[in-house]
């Protein structure tokens, strides 16, 4: 069988002119691609490199620089762009990297011709141990935060791309656009590869450019631009994709009229988002794989698919569901893991349940490992009711739980706003679907994406379980609960429900102000100054210096039936002193100044704010204090660890500039588990009410100080923002 490098020469005498490579400023034709690529190639074997990682964001160049690894006989190992530093330093020692390539202009490196730049690495230990014949080392993070190096070979690469051509035969796709980042091994065999041997053009743009940012960003108008821009015939898309690409389609924002082939894959896709997509005019069809089988096993294609399915396996690979319900792989597997000697087993358990049919067809229902057991002994696979939430709710994310619980549980992430009433209906006819073991008990509304930063996903935007479960007591904190109907016949707000549940559902609305600044999203999308930040810490700085005292003064007007309250505020003081100095500590990181600071006046919002509360602690009931906790430390569980790195990834202002947002971040979640437990004491009906009344206003004023953060013009233009 020919490799890689000769079906791509192939191509080239075949149709020299015709162009393969499609950038925003840059074109290639298929002859020009090769030569390129070889002359890249002859540089890298100049330059003694054995093992280059290959970073920078979708481009020509970073297309170039991976084929002529191919043609050096090079060992490519590509740096996702969302890996975080410590993973990206994990994986430039494990694999023993030489040098890294860049599709990004590197000062201090070399330019190679093209686009493509090369840094020497200082020399290091050998790495780990690799398979012989390894060509491609591709990084995932699996279910834990440490990448793990899987093996290909060109041998293993060519055939997943000859099996896919084969599979797609009849299906013209003369133009892929690449929307998942090259680094990605589906995209980087499905995406490139196989558009190239299939004679087709592949092009690239900034990802940044179609909404696509980090492993799980998303600006669904962009990116709906971005492809009606560029007409492509084929698209790969996960799930998520998928179901922001049908919304649109439904909305008729979406030109479908080019679309010849949409592939589904990396997690389960639920069987009614599937036909909403067709009836939408998309053509989805799902597949199914892993880095371990080249990315492609199976896969449903025009005239050859079954719903509820992942297709027939590929002609390269043989796959058999065991007794256990795992499903099985022989044929073409990965050499190995970097530095694990290989098993040597025949069949390759992927560690995914499934079923396969008599006529061929598999069904994958989720992870082994991931399943649950309730306490009445029946087996669900979280996957299964993700998809179904997903699709049922409109989530943006879904992650269920509950193993040893009666009925499992959710933790949903809803970012149009809607409120608990109104997620309930859809919840009830979620769970009158479903069998009555599986149905839901309770879902939590999040606001805030779970990220890879945070430790929530892995590098592929799935959940990392362990870590979620282990965090699940903060991370609920920080939502909002919607139990079910079916539950119990109280309505909420009855006394089935604990203080602290009623408290977020009661305050969710309000929340809004907080969530919905504008601030956030200008934020995410790289709008943000250094004046900015500083407004930021000085409002933080008036507030927080009136954390201890209000404390004070609070726990000197309680009522005697409150000393338990009292006595945890002892630790709050205790724990809370001295942090507006570390706001003094940060703005003179950002070279503001103290003594000005100090003696200045806070925006009216934050003036009123804390005007407001000493005069609840004085005049009216001082447990409404609490409703500044629930708001302010509620806020910094969300909002301030994430915030804290894109801004400081933006201005590039020094660790010393952070230590208010960064400790927040992780001091605030043991404040608020604390908080929590507090607030389920808190039975008398006034104190409650008390507190519920004054975090809403706190949302108020806390909202209207985020909302006034000066913003540069052009973001509030841009977003009909008032100046």
């Amino acid at each position: 069988m020919a490799a890689l490098p000769e079906l791509l020469a192939r191509q080239a005498g075949m149709h020299a002119s015709r162009i393969a490579l499609q950038g925003p400023d840059s074109a290639f034709s298929y002859a020009q691609m090769m030569q390129a690529a070889r002359g890249l190639a002859d540089q890298l074997n100049r330059l003694g490199v054995r093992r280059a990682g290959l970073c920078g964001d979708n481009s020509v160049a970073w297309i170039l620089a991976d084929l002529a690894c191919l043609l050096a006989d090079v060992v490519c190992v590509p740096v996702p762009v969302f890996f975080s530093q410590s993973q990206t330093s994990h994986l430039i020692e494990r694999a023993g990297l030489d040098c890294l390539l860049s599709a990004e202009t590197d000062t201090a490196g070399e330019h190679l011709g093209h686009g493509v730049w090369f840094r020497c690495l200082p020399v290091a230990a050998a790495g780990a141990w690799m398979p012989p014949k390894t060509a491609k080392i591709t990084f995932t993070s699996g279910s834990t935060g440490t990448p793990k190096g899987v093996c290909l070979s060109v041998e293993q690469m060519t055939a997943t791309t000859l099996a896919l051509q084969e599979r797609l035969a009849g299906i013209e796709l003369e133009q892929h656009l690449c929307i998942l980042p090259l680094a990605t091994l589906l995209e980087n065999i499905a995406g490139v590869y196989l558009p190239l041997l299939m004679g087709g053009r592949v092009t690239v743009a900034p990802l940044q450019s179609l909404g696509i940012t980090g492993s799980s960003g998303l600006d669904i108008g962009r990116l709906v631009q971005g492809i009606n821009q560029h007409g492509p015939h084929s698209l790969i898309l996960v799930p998520e994709l998928a179901m922001a690409l049908v919304a649109a389609a439904e909305r008729d924002e979406l030109n479908n009229q080019s679309f010849r082939f949409l592939a589904v894959g990396g997690g389960r896709v639920s069987s009614e988002l599937l036909a909403r997509g067709r009836t939408a005019g998309l053509p989805l069809y799902e597949g199914y794989g892993l880095s371990e089988c080249g990315s492609v096993v199976a896969l449903n294609v025009p005239g050859a698919e079954r719903g509820g399915t992942v297709g027939k396996p590929l002609s390269h690979v043989e796959v058999r569901v065991d007794e256990r319900r795992h499903i099985l792989v022989r044929g073409n597997t990965h050499l190995g893991y970097l530095g694990a000697e290989p098993e040597g087993l025949e069949w390759l358990d992927t560690g995914d349940l499934g079923r396969s049919a008599p006529t061929g067809f598999l069904s994958v229902n989720g992870r082994a490992s991931n399943l649950l057991i309730t306490s009445f002994g029946r087996n669900i696979s979280p996957e299964w009711l993700e998809s179904e939430l997903i699709q049922a709710l409109g989530a943006r994310q879904a992650v269920v739980f509950g193993d040893g619980d009666p009925k499992p549980s959710a933790l949903v992430v809803i970012r149009d706003g809607r409120s608990p009433d109104q997620l309930r209906s859809a919840l009830t006819a979620l769970n009158a679907g479903l069998p009555d073991y599986a149905r839901l008990e309770a879902l939590y509304i999040r606001r805030q994406l779970l990220t890879q930063a945070s430790g929530h996903l892995t590098a592929n935007g799935r959940p990392v379980r362990d870590r979620i479960q282990a965090d699940l007591p903060t991370l609920l904190a920080g939502a909002f609960p919607v139990f079910t109907p079916t539950l119990s016949t109280n309505q909420p707000g009855d006394s089935y429900m604990a203080f602290f549940d009623r408290l977020q559902q009661e305050t969710a609305e309000a929340r809004e102000r907080v969530t919905g600044a504008p601030v956030i999203r200008a934020i995410a999308r790289g709008h943000f100054s250094l004046e900015a930040y500083t407004w930021f810490l000085t409002q933080a700085y008036h507030h927080v210096k009136h954390t201890v005292p209000l404390m004070m003064a609070c726990g000197a007007r309680l009522p005697e039936r409150m000393e338990f309250v009292r006595k945890a505020l002892v630790e709050y003081i205790d724990e809370e002193y001295g942090h507006h100095g570390w706001i003094l500590d940060d703005l003179a990181a950002c070279g503001a100044d103290r003594e000005q600071i100090r003696s200045g006046r806070p925006d009216l919002s934050i003036e009123l704010m804390v005007s407001y509360l000493y005069d609840q602690i004085n005049r009216g009931n001082p447990a409404a204090f609490f409703g500044m906790v629930q708001v302010l430390e509620g806020t910094s569980i969300e909002l301030a660890t994430p915030l804290g790195e894109q801004i400081q990834k933006l201005l590039g202002l020094p660790d010393e500039a952070f230590s208010y947002l960064y400790s927040h971040g992780a001091l605030d979640q043991e404040h608020f588990e604390f908080f929590r437990n507090l607030m389920n004491e808190v039975t008398d009906p006034e104190d409650q009410q008390a507190i519920i009344e004054a975090a809403r206003v706190v949302y108020r004023l806390y909202g209207d100080m985020l909302h006034n953060i000066p913003l540069p013009a052009t973001w509030r233009e841009q977003n009909h923002e008032a100046a």
